[in-house]
């Protein structure tokens, strides 16, 4: 009687085996036509084009636990003792395939209604900002699905629902230890939504914050990754950009206007200066055309302060113009105008002698050239 009895169950335990293999082929099979059918329409259509693309391993993975769940009902272990425990595990595993699914459609809509908005923008500054706006979206939804999937799966326990109820019962207490515990947490989830939705900056923006001058190159609920010139990168929390005063060079415009400043002598030929300024920003495409003048801006001490003001596209091109003309001015000076060097200047008293403080720092010999006229 006990051979029989393993006998049989052995059968059904092969025949319940059967049904889930078949229902997994077969899920298979679909997930497959399924996916032939949408590349057929995503041959004129880019939103099917994605939908095969990103729903075929969600559809697959939901469609395998579905047919298994199926499957395992028409077995022929309704009634043991262990079949609850094996289905209840179904359920966990149905809920994390279909939050996996709904994550994936929601991703495929943000996306398609990013790329219809972005063909009629031509703003390169209105497409950074909906880049930023889509970044965000999409992780609070993922925040939101993620929280919605594992509240499912809690409460298909029985522990679950008991704990939820308790919880329930002294909300105010918990809530109240709760927004003092993740005050900074919250603060900042909260900070980073305001920054990407009040337009304050984008992803690709160039800023100074801190002394460092980098571009915006990711940001999150929490933080704001920005990348330094040398390739290290600064994170700081959403609050920082709330709280604290930063430069942002492109908020409305990458154009910027930039200044190269030199010390020189009162002999320095200025006009011929300010045409080997134009002679340099013309020879170079970092400059945008827009403005480039030769001002005085000080004359004390002996010097004159010549002020060099240039313009360009963005950030980058604004460095690179502004170490072009200082090291071709510097060139020029060194090439065309050795009076332009800057010179410190005396006068002899009556007896012919050179103030003492002078002749206290020259030990021997001539002066050096260039430092005494």
């Amino acid at each position: 009687m006990a051979v029989d009895e393993v006998v049989d169950d052995a059968a059904g335990l092969l025949e319940t085996v059967a049904w889930m293999a078949g229902a997994a082929v077969a899920a298979y099979l679909l997930t497959g036509v399924f996916a032939w059918l949408v590349r057929r329409i995503g041959r004129r259509s880019e939103i099917a084009r994605e939908i095969a693309q990103r729903l075929r391993n969600p559809v697959r993975a939901t469609l395998l636990v579905v047919a298994a769940w199926i499957a395992l009902n028409m077995s022929g272990y309704a009634g043991e003792e262990w079949f609850p425990v094996v289905q209840h595990l179904v359920v966990p595993a149905v809920i994390v395939t279909g939050a996996w699914l709904i994550g994936n459609c929601a991703f495929v809509l943000e996306e398609r209604a990013y790329a219809r908005i972005r063909k009629g923008v031509h703003d390169w500054r209105e497409v950074r900002k909906l880049r930023t706006q889509v970044m965000m979206l999409r992780r609070i939804t993922v925040g939101v699905i993620s929280v919605l999937a594992v509240a499912g799966i809690l409460m298909t326990f029985d522990g679950a629902r008991t704990v939820g109820a308790s919880l329930l019962a002294s909300a105010g207490l918990v809530s109240i230890v709760a927004a003092l515990a993740a005050q900074s947490a919250l603060g900042n989830v909260f900070a980073g939504i305001q920054v990407a939705f009040t337009n304050r900056i984008h992803v690709g923006d160039v800023v100074v914050v801190e002394g460092e001058w980098g571009r915006i190159e990711d940001i999150t609920l929490a933080y704001v990754v920005v990348h330094v010139w040398d390739d290290r990168r600064l994170i700081l929390p959403c609050t920082y950009f709330t709280e604290q005063p930063y430069e942002n060079w492109t908020r409305t415009s990458s154009e910027l206007l930039g200044t190269v400043e030199f010390d020189l002598d009162f002999r320095t030929p200025l006009e011929p200066l300010r045409s080997e300024l134009g002679r340099i920003v013309s020879a170079t495409s970092l400059w945008d055309g827009r403005a480039q003048s030769l001002q005085v801006t000080d004359a004390t001490g002996g010097t004159i302060r010549v002020r060099a003001c240039v313009s360009a596209r963005d950030g980058d091109d604004l460095w690179n113009l502004r170490c072009l003309v200082r090291e071709e001015i510097v060139a020029w000076v060194q090439r065309e105008s050795l009076g332009s060097l800057p010179r410190t200047r005396f006068e002899a008293d009556g007896t012919g002698a050179a103030p003492a403080q002078l002749v206290a720092g020259v030990t021997s010999g001539a002066p050096e050239p260039g430092m005494v006229d």
